[in-house]
């Protein structure tokens, strides 16, 4: 029988001991910086609009300074844009994250003896 194993990883980072931001945030700006729209993220990833707000008020808050800025309407509607802050997060957390993968496929001793 011909089995199949990896190693899968998740990481977050955390504040206070309170999970703060990891690859649900990270795919939520994601796509509020392809679509412009916290509405249409939110749609994207099958959330709720409110789930979704929630996520990024949080992360404005707790963060050193606001990650996602809204833009109210006006000739052509409102938007939502990434901050500095909320872009130089996403390529942090990205760097760790092909980081972190490189070490897991380097370590291939733990899957030979399983």
């Amino acid at each position: 029988m011909n089995q199949k194993y990896e190693i899968r990883l998740r990481h977050w980072v955390f504040i206070d001991d309170i999970k703060f931001f990891g690859p649900g945030r990270y795919e939520l700006l994601e796509h509020i910086e392809q679509t412009g729209s916290i509405s249409k993220a939110a749609t994207a990833m099958g959330l709720s609009y409110k789930k979704a707000w929630a996520m990024v008020d949080a992360m404005n808050t707790k963060g050193k300074s606001p990650y996602v800025i809204t833009q109210k309407g006006g000739a052509h509607g409102g938007g939502t844009v990434l901050t500095d802050t909320g872009k130089q997060v996403m390529q942090a957390y990205k760097k760790l994250n092909e980081k972190l993968l490189e070490i897991i496929k380097a370590e291939k001793e733990l899957l030979s003896v399983i």
